[in-house]
Protein backbone atom coordinates (compact mmCIF):
# COMPACT_ATOMS: atom_id res chain seq x y z
CA UNK A 1 0.00 0.00 0.00
CA UNK A 2 1.16 3.34 -1.12
CA UNK A 3 1.74 6.01 1.65
CA UNK A 4 -1.11 8.53 2.01
CA UNK A 5 1.35 11.00 2.66
CA UNK A 6 3.72 10.98 -0.21
CA UNK A 7 3.20 12.16 -3.52
CA UNK A 8 2.04 9.80 -6.56
CA UNK A 9 5.24 9.03 -8.53
CA UNK A 10 3.27 9.10 -11.91
CA UNK A 11 0.21 11.16 -12.78
CA UNK A 12 -2.50 8.59 -12.86
CA UNK A 13 -5.02 8.10 -15.88
CA UNK A 14 -7.24 5.10 -14.68
CA UNK A 15 -8.75 5.63 -11.36
CA UNK A 16 -11.07 3.79 -8.70
CA UNK A 17 -12.06 5.26 -5.46
CA UNK A 18 -13.67 2.42 -2.97
CA UNK A 19 -14.99 2.77 -0.04
CA UNK A 20 -18.41 1.66 2.63
CA UNK A 21 -21.42 3.30 0.91
CA UNK A 22 -21.91 7.30 2.02
CA UNK A 23 -18.10 7.75 2.34
CA UNK A 24 -18.14 10.11 -0.13
CA UNK A 25 -16.53 7.85 -3.38
CA UNK A 26 -18.70 10.41 -6.10
CA UNK A 27 -17.60 13.00 -4.68
CA UNK A 28 -13.80 12.15 -4.45
CA UNK A 29 -14.15 10.96 -8.42
CA UNK A 30 -15.75 13.84 -9.10
CA UNK A 31 -12.62 16.38 -8.13
CA UNK A 32 -9.90 13.90 -9.44
CA UNK A 33 -11.79 13.94 -12.82
CA UNK A 34 -11.13 17.97 -12.51
CA UNK A 35 -8.13 17.74 -10.86
CA UNK A 36 -6.29 15.49 -13.03
CA UNK A 37 -8.52 15.88 -16.68
CA UNK A 38 -9.86 12.60 -16.62
CA UNK A 39 -13.73 11.93 -17.67
CA UNK A 40 -16.04 10.60 -14.46
CA UNK A 41 -17.97 7.70 -15.07
CA UNK A 42 -20.54 7.67 -12.48
CA UNK A 43 -21.15 3.92 -12.19
CA UNK A 44 -24.42 3.56 -10.10
CA UNK A 45 -25.85 5.32 -13.59
CA UNK A 46 -24.48 2.52 -15.41
CA UNK A 47 -26.14 -0.09 -13.07
CA UNK A 48 -29.64 1.52 -12.31
CA UNK A 49 -32.02 1.61 -14.66
CA UNK A 50 -35.75 3.25 -14.45
CA UNK A 51 -37.48 1.66 -11.49
CA UNK A 52 -34.15 0.75 -10.03
CA UNK A 53 -34.10 -2.18 -12.42
CA UNK A 54 -30.54 -3.29 -12.94
CA UNK A 55 -29.42 -2.88 -16.65
CA UNK A 56 -28.52 -5.70 -18.67
CA UNK A 57 -25.88 -3.68 -20.52
CA UNK A 58 -24.40 -2.70 -17.03
CA UNK A 59 -20.83 -4.95 -18.05
CA UNK A 60 -20.41 -4.03 -21.47
CA UNK A 61 -21.20 -0.36 -20.42
CA UNK A 62 -18.55 -0.97 -17.88
CA UNK A 63 -16.48 -2.71 -20.31
CA UNK A 64 -16.67 0.39 -22.94
CA UNK A 65 -15.44 3.13 -20.33
CA UNK A 66 -12.72 0.86 -19.09
CA UNK A 67 -11.43 0.55 -22.50
CA UNK A 68 -10.84 4.21 -22.58
CA UNK A 69 -7.77 6.07 -21.75
CA UNK A 70 -8.82 8.41 -19.21
CA UNK A 71 -11.37 7.76 -16.70
CA UNK A 72 -12.21 7.86 -12.62
CA UNK A 73 -14.92 5.94 -11.25
CA UNK A 74 -16.71 4.32 -8.19
CA UNK A 75 -15.76 0.92 -7.61
CA UNK A 76 -19.03 -0.84 -6.38
CA UNK A 77 -20.51 -3.77 -8.19
CA UNK A 78 -17.72 -6.28 -7.31
CA UNK A 79 -20.08 -8.88 -7.02
CA UNK A 80 -21.21 -8.39 -10.24
CA UNK A 81 -17.60 -9.10 -12.13
CA UNK A 82 -16.51 -5.01 -12.30
CA UNK A 83 -13.13 -5.97 -10.56
CA UNK A 84 -12.10 -8.17 -13.64
CA UNK A 85 -12.94 -5.71 -15.82
CA UNK A 86 -11.67 -2.79 -14.30
CA UNK A 87 -8.47 -3.50 -12.02
CA UNK A 88 -6.55 -4.89 -14.69
CA UNK A 89 -6.86 -1.19 -16.24
CA UNK A 90 -6.99 1.05 -13.17
CA UNK A 91 -3.71 2.49 -12.23
CA UNK A 92 -5.18 3.36 -8.33
CA UNK A 93 -6.80 2.71 -6.55
CA UNK A 94 -8.23 5.03 -3.32
CA UNK A 95 -9.91 3.54 -0.28
CA UNK A 96 -11.85 5.38 1.61
CA UNK A 97 -11.69 4.00 5.15
CA UNK A 98 -13.35 6.61 7.17
CA UNK A 99 -14.72 6.16 10.39
CA UNK A 100 -18.28 4.19 10.96
CA UNK A 101 -19.95 7.40 13.09
CA UNK A 102 -18.79 9.43 9.77
CA UNK A 103 -20.05 7.35 7.44
CA UNK A 104 -23.32 6.90 8.52
CA UNK A 105 -23.95 10.47 9.26
CA UNK A 106 -23.06 11.44 5.83
CA UNK A 107 -25.54 8.80 4.45
CA UNK A 108 -28.12 9.62 6.56
CA UNK A 109 -28.02 13.17 5.35
CA UNK A 110 -27.33 12.50 1.46
CA UNK A 111 -30.62 9.99 1.43
CA UNK A 112 -32.96 11.76 3.80
CA UNK A 113 -32.01 15.16 1.32
CA UNK A 114 -32.83 13.31 -1.79
CA UNK A 115 -35.71 11.84 -0.64
CA UNK A 116 -37.41 14.77 0.88
CA UNK A 117 -36.50 16.71 -2.39
CA UNK A 118 -37.24 13.76 -4.48
CA UNK A 119 -33.84 14.49 -6.16
CA UNK A 120 -33.87 13.04 -9.81
CA UNK A 121 -30.88 10.09 -9.63
CA UNK A 122 -29.38 7.98 -12.47
CA UNK A 123 -32.27 7.60 -15.40
CA UNK A 124 -35.31 9.27 -13.44
CA UNK A 125 -35.28 7.33 -10.04
CA UNK A 126 -35.95 9.03 -7.07
CA UNK A 127 -35.11 7.70 -3.17
CA UNK A 128 -37.72 6.13 -1.70
CA UNK A 129 -39.73 7.51 1.32
CA UNK A 130 -37.77 8.17 4.52
CA UNK A 131 -39.45 5.18 6.10
CA UNK A 132 -37.70 3.01 4.26
CA UNK A 133 -34.54 3.70 5.94
CA UNK A 134 -36.11 1.93 9.15
CA UNK A 135 -36.21 -1.19 7.39
CA UNK A 136 -34.43 -4.28 8.53
CA UNK A 137 -33.78 -5.36 4.94
CA UNK A 138 -30.21 -4.21 3.08
CA UNK A 139 -32.24 -4.51 -0.05
CA UNK A 140 -34.64 -1.83 1.12
CA UNK A 141 -32.92 0.73 3.88
CA UNK A 142 -29.96 2.11 2.55
CA UNK A 143 -28.62 2.27 5.92
CA UNK A 144 -29.08 -1.54 6.42
CA UNK A 145 -27.22 -2.22 3.66
CA UNK A 146 -24.07 0.27 5.04
CA UNK A 147 -24.22 -1.62 8.11
CA UNK A 148 -24.21 -5.35 6.25
CA UNK A 149 -21.27 -4.31 4.16
CA UNK A 150 -18.90 -1.75 6.71
CA UNK A 151 -16.03 -3.81 6.40
CA UNK A 152 -16.37 -5.71 3.28
CA UNK A 153 -13.36 -3.75 2.13
CA UNK A 154 -10.83 -4.49 4.75
CA UNK A 155 -12.18 -7.94 4.05
CA UNK A 156 -11.24 -8.19 0.26
CA UNK A 157 -8.55 -5.49 -0.58
CA UNK A 158 -5.95 -8.12 0.45
CA UNK A 159 -6.93 -10.36 -2.63
CA UNK A 160 -7.39 -7.13 -4.42
CA UNK A 161 -3.69 -6.50 -4.13
CA UNK A 162 -2.41 -9.27 -4.74
CA UNK A 163 -4.83 -9.85 -8.36
CA UNK A 164 -3.27 -6.22 -9.23
CA UNK A 165 0.01 -5.98 -8.15
CA UNK A 166 0.33 -3.14 -10.89
CA UNK A 167 -2.26 -1.40 -9.11
CA UNK A 168 -1.25 1.52 -6.57
CA UNK A 169 -3.28 1.63 -3.06
CA UNK A 170 -3.59 4.24 -1.31
CA UNK A 171 -5.66 4.04 2.10
CA UNK A 172 -7.16 7.21 3.58
CA UNK A 173 -8.53 7.10 6.94
CA UNK A 174 -10.16 10.38 7.30
CA UNK A 175 -11.45 13.57 5.32
CA UNK A 176 -8.43 15.44 6.27
CA UNK A 177 -6.23 12.88 5.79
CA UNK A 178 -7.73 12.99 1.86
CA UNK A 179 -7.37 16.14 1.39
CA UNK A 180 -3.61 16.52 2.43
CA UNK A 181 -3.24 13.50 0.50
CA UNK A 182 -4.66 15.72 -2.40
CA UNK A 183 -2.87 18.81 -1.94
CA UNK A 184 0.47 16.28 -2.18
CA UNK A 185 -0.79 15.65 -6.06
Amino acid sequence: MHDPHASLPFVPERVLVAGVTGSGKTTLAQRLAAHWGLRHIEIDSLYHGPDWVPRPTFLDDVRAFAAEPRWVTEFQYISHGTDRILGPRAQLLLWLDYPVALVRRRLLRRTLMRSVMRTRLWNGNVEGPPWRLLSRDPNVSILRWQTVTLHKWAERMPSIEAAYPHLTVVRLRNPAETESWLQAQ
